[in-house]
């Protein structure tokens, strides 16, 4: 039997899976010390049970998949949003440096993957998703890729594998990152872990201040509110992403340029962000867009964890794990001897090689804890703490997005 959720009760399920999800990772240390995500949380135990009810009573279940693929717009659009290239000027030469490095990384680990794919057997599309497209680009864009790869090239269980992948990246990114810094910080004595009373003097807001990754506003005496009016605003501009998508997507289908619509969204929020800011001199409203993108994200996470098909991961498990594994131990040797010379060989050099770990494998979130841990048993990096979240919440996303099209192309 096949049951069907329309719109309004897709969206009451994934509504349902959220409020899981949170209450999940409010009672288990283990999802909040690595950062899971409330809607991986909470979609998860929900597949599980549905896989459950599949094995056992023959039933499946349909989701509506055109609420999923609005909400994956809007989260991309909100990235591209956010891309202000002034910041790249913030971060001065280590920043571009540091982009450098993680786009040789993106190669690097995409031919890991493909090659072992080959290797194994498998289609070399499962050794991409097994790369860049899930350690790199998370939950987010493991999904939007997952789409794109089972309508228009017949990948069955894309998504499905995509989430397997990101959440195993999301976990070891976590464990890995600190280790490896603390063993640089030991091996080069580069600095000195601070006395206990240092460490409890430290201020909180001092942490709040350097670990705050997503693009708000700094907060001052006046902070601008999110109102109807600035709602209004803020839906405005997504609109007009949306609308440059699906007008880019209708050009140039058929043709050399042809990208998915999630990447033109993507890239039309880098457009009006920045014509806005330097053509007419209008201040886009950061706070109001990473609400809209962050509810998006986990509205669109929560459906496409609804829809997932756990039993299509059987015939994988062992081969997936063999190219995971390997890639975490890429990513460690990377971060060693690739990133932390690069980028100096000094103590912000270390920090930034765990952050490099925590989204390398998971999600900027796991990078900045990855940070926070080396830096509050050592004392701060400025450098590193602007640096991560620059490059981790929108610039390697555009990077990854081309860089992904350009393998699928190659590989087909």
């Amino acid at each position: 039997m096949h049951i069907t959720f329309s719109a309004y009760y897709t969206l009451i399920m994934a509504v349902l899976v959220l409020l899981l999800g949170k209450l999940l990772v409010s009672r288990v240390r283990f999802l909040r010390n690595f950062n899971i995500p409330e809607p991986v949380a909470g979609g998860l135990v929900v597949a599980a049970v549905i896989s459950l009810i599949h094995a056992t009573l023959g039933w499946s279940f349909g989701f509506e998949s055109s609420l999923q693929s609005a909400f994956m717009l809007v989260f991309f659009s909100s990235i591209g949003l956010s891309a202000n290239f002034a910041k790249l000027k913030q971060g001065g030469s280590g920043l571009v440096i540091f982009l450098g490095v993680i786009a040789a990384f993106i190669l690097l680990q995409n031919a890991v993957g493909i090659g072992l794919a080959t290797a194994l057997g498998l289609d070399p599309l499962i050794g991409l998703i097994a790369g860049s497209i899930t350690l790199i680009g998370g939950h987010g864009t493991a999904g939007a890729w997952g789409s794109v790869l089972e309508q228009q090239h017949g990948l069955v269980g894309a998504t499905t594998l995509g989430m397997a992948c990101a959440t195993f990246g999301l976990v070891i990114g976590g464990v890995m990152g600190g280790p490896l810094a603390k063993r640089l910080i030991t091996r080069h004595r580069l600095a000195k872990p601070r006395s206990e009373a240092d460490q409890l003097s430290s201020s909180p807001d001092a942490v709040t201040e350097q670990s705050d990754v997503s693009n708000f506003e700094s907060s001052s005496k006046t902070p601008r509110l999110i109102t109807a009016d600035a709602a209004i605003e803020t839906l405005a501009l997504f609109a007009g992403c949306l609308a440059f998508a699906e007008f880019m997507t209708g050009v140039t289908k058929g043709t050399a340029i042809q990208l998915p619509t999630f990447v033109w969204a993507l890239g039309g929020g880098v457009v009006i962000r920045n014509m806005l800011d330097y053509i007419f001199g209008f201040k886009v409203f950061d706070r109001a867009i990473d609400v809209f993108g962050n509810t998006a994200l986990s509205i669109y996470l929560a459906i496409a964890l609804l829809s997932l098909k756990l039993w299509e991961l059987s015939d994988l498990a062992g081969s997936l794990m063999v190219i995971l594994a390997a890639q975490t131990l890429v990513m460690a040797l990377y971060a060693t001897f690739i990133t932390f010379r690069i980028m100096g060989k000094n103590y912000d050099a270390s920090v930034l090689a765990a952050g490099h770990c925590g989204f390398g494998m998971g999600a900027t979130p796991t990078a900045v804890a990855n940070m926070q841990a080396i830096t509050n048993q050592y004392g701060p990096s400025h450098k590193a703490f602007l640096i991560v979240p620059l490059v981790g919440a929108f610039f390697i996303d555009i990077i990854n997005a081309f860089l992904i099209q350009a393998f699928i192309a190659w590989i087909r």
